[in-house]
């Protein structure tokens, strides 16, 4: 990589959209998911150890059922990739002048003068011609291009993460009225995830605390109902 690439990811955000979504989804859903289920069994609940209980099984088959998720459907998403780029490059060897044309139309469209355009794709064809095609046809480049073990490692480590905040809830503080002790440092959990978040993706602190909340506190709450509407004690 150049010393001009290096700088560009310096200074830009969107290298880190793959594995950032991943983890944030995890972090997530790990404090959202493991948070809900105690909540709801502490509703019904008058002991703590199975509010314990139901948190750690959530929390392990939400780690494991989040990167064995990401894993199949960002694999998905890869397969979809490798199949379009191998038709690509049949056509490049069944319909090359086509592939030429097709290749400077798309130039043309996005401002060169129609010369300029056929000049550059005839370049761009001998240097690399399923390279150009691949990123400027199909839209697929490094920074784009899908990665299973990376989005599933995130994904499932993030869960673990964000699932043992709402636990350590669960473990020490009082039990009474402990599911308004999980909605509320949950709910501060959530706010820190989306500052780190939106800091780490540069984008507006503010507005992701609170769309992170607001989804969190509707999540938090129609389980808590979901729980006391049993009207059971465990």
């Amino acid at each position: 990589m150049t010393k001009i690439e290096d700088d560009y990811l310096a200074n830009h955000y969107i290298h880190k959209s793959n594995w950032l979504r991943a983890a944030v989804l995890g972090a997530n859903d790990g404090i959202l998911s493991t948070a809900s289920i105690a909540i709801g069994i502490a509703a019904a609940s008058t002991t703590r150890e199975p509010v314990i209980l139901a948190t750690v099984a959530g929390l392990v088959a939400g780690a494991l059922s989040m990167a064995a998720g990401e894993y199949v459907s960002v694999s998905s998403q890869t397969d979809i990739e490798n199949a379009d780029i191998e038709r690509e490059r049949q056509e490049l060897e069944e319909m090359p002048e086509l592939e030429l044309q097709m290749l400077a139309k798309i130039y043309e469209k996005r401002g060169l003068k129609e010369e300029t355009a056929l000049t550059v794709a005839k370049e761009l064809t001998e240097h690399d011609a399923l390279g150009a095609h691949v990123r400027d046809e199909l839209g697929i480049n490094e920074i784009s291009e899908a990665k299973p073990l990376q989005a599933a490692f995130a994904s499932g480590s993030a869960f673990i993460v964000g699932g043992t905040l709402p636990l350590l809830v669960v473990l020490f503080l009082p039990l009474n009225e402990l599911e308004y002790y999980l909605y509320g440092f949950s709910i501060l959990f959530l706010a820190v995830l989306g500052s780190i978040a939106a800091k780490a993706g540069g984008s507006n602190v503010a507005k992701a605390v609170v769309r992170i909340t607001f989804w969190g506190t509707i999540a938090m709450g129609l389980t808590a109902l979901v729980g006391s509407l049993f009207g059971v004690s465990i």
